[in-house]
């Protein structure tokens, strides 16, 4: 039996016994499909590697992936058992060989790892695509080392599948305050006047410090152990891909991809071999009719940690 939650505990630990009417929300699949009609917006129950090469190439427009870090973890009692470093580079492939040729030429991935596992991402994920960029976000969990510094970041590459590509830069500068605001002939330089202070969209860096790890308080979070921010995701989504457009995760975990591309108007499909964590994504995703805000961007701004006051949890 589990033990009651405090009354501000919002933590989405549902069991599948409780959730049926999510679960039976999600698909298998296990013919090559023609079309996408099937697949679109739609929880995929299943191993990746079995289920990418059933799915039409060319169809995906964004790929966000967060493969399971060579660490030993446990996910609903499914250990993922820490590899040799040539294992672990041949997993890395196996997945990348399978997910490229859904993408199209003008798509983009993104991959997300922990500082030993992105070493080995990103040799072999240029194999396969055009990085053009390593992105370190800061996150605030984590346990102290006696011999060690804290781990205290993470790793996101972002790599394309040719020259031609979406990059919406506007949609993802973000709010700072302005603390010395600059005039010239009395106007102000570069910054913009408001009821909430003085403010300057600045183009966002490839070092993000503005993410708040998921917790019990918070509508997103899940009992899920390795669970994303749905802001961290939005950033990424609004960056490399429009509304209406595919969006594909095969590492699901608890779903973050699927419900912000809900939130931001694209189309998603999510893959996901652990039926308990389909289930809390459909469970988020019914969510979402009735709250579609995403922690930290408020009025398409992203705003700067603490910045507006209307903000709780920065």
């Amino acid at each position: 039996m589990k033990n009651q939650k405090a009354g501000r505990n919002k933590t989405i630990d549902t069991s599948l016994s409780e959730g049926k009417i999510y679960f039976d929300r999600c698909i298998c699949i296990t013919d090559r499909q023609d079309s996408m009609d099937t697949v679109i917006d739609k929880t995929v129950v299943g191993d990746m590697l079995k289920i990418c090469p059933l799915l039409l190439p060319k169809s995906i427009d964004l790929i966000i992936a967060d493969p399971p870090y060579n660490l030993t973890k446990s996910f609903n009692g499914k250990i993922f058992s820490k590899r040799k470093e040539t294992e672990y580079e041949e997993y890395t492939r196996r997945w990348l060989s399978v997910v490229k040729p859904l993408l199209k030429e003008s798509g983009s991935i993104y991959v997300c790892c922990d500082w030993e596992s992105s070493l080995i991402i990103g040799r072999v994920l240029q194999e396969f695509f055009y990085i053009k960029n390593r992105i370190t976000w800061q996150r605030e969990k984590g346990r102290g080392a006696k011999k060690n510094w804290k781990n205290g970041m993470e790793d996101i590459w972002f790599a394309t599948n040719s020259s031609e590509y979406t990059f919406n830069l506007d949609a993802v500068k973000v709010r700072k305050k302005v603390l010395a605001p600059y005039r010239v002939n009395g106007k102000p330089k570069d910054w913009t006047p408001s009821e909430h202070g003085n403010y300057r969209d600045t183009c966002p860096s490839n070092f993000w410090d503005d993410i708040t790890i998921p917790f019990w308080s918070m509508n997103e979070n899940t009992a899920h152990p390795t669970q994303k921010s749905e802001k961290l995701i939005a950033k990424i989504m609004l960056a490399s891909s429009a509304q209406n457009e595919i969006v594909l995760d095969p590492f699901l975990g608890s779903g973050t991809t699927s419900v912000v591309a809900k939130k931001l108007g694209r189309h998603y499909i999510g893959i996901e071999m652990e039926p308990l964590y389909c289930l809390w994504t459909e469970q988020r995703l019914s969510m979402v009719d009735s709250n579609s805000e995403i922690q930290g961007y408020v009025d398409g701004i992203f705003w700067e940690r603490n910045s507006l006051s209307e903000q709780s949890a920065k």
